[in-house]
């Protein structure tokens, strides 16, 4: 939001998100300078290993990302939730550190998701941890629409 108030243009890639029914596909369109494409089968990955089509749609996803951020038209570039493909293992941290460390200049990358790898916080600018201290969910609350999703 700060980014778009400011004239720059802002691409979100959502890992493991596609397929669900949440408020930030409702906004999109009257955004201006926003573009956000989602990846996913619409549920949660509960499989060890992931399934194949998991890994297929997190490739989608990353080979978007570098597209974009090689691309070079946009400021600012959010890859919602990668850091938990990483941990579940649909893309190789190789791979996201080497768009790290090359991509242009001017162009903000940011990371987000729990459990990011050591590898990627030691070559990132910025590092935040977020983490829960309570959350309706535990208590039997069901997810609410603007909210949660």
């Amino acid at each position: 939001m700060r980014a778009i108030g400011r004239g720059l243009k802002v691409y979100v890639i959502q890992f493991i998100k596609g397929g669900f029914d949440y408020g930030e596909l409702y906004i999109v369109e009257q955004l201006p300078n926003l573009r956000m494409a989602a990846f996913g089968r619409g549920r949660f990955i509960t499989e060890t290993p992931p399934t194949e089509e998991d890994v297929k749609l997190a490739k989608k996803a990353f080979d978007l990302a570098q597209e974009v951020v090689n691309g070079g038209e946009y400021d600012v570039v959010i890859l919602d939730e990668i850091n938990v493909a990483l941990n579940l293992r649909l893309i190789a941290v190789n791979v996201v550190i080497r768009l790290i460390k090359n991509k242009p200049k001017h162009v903000e990358l940011i990371l987000t998701g729990r459990y990011a790898p050591q590898e990627v916080i030691e070559v990132a600018d910025l590092v935040t941890e977020m983490r829960e201290v309570k959350h309706p969910y535990t208590r039997g609350v069901s997810p609410r629409k603007g909210i949660e999703y």
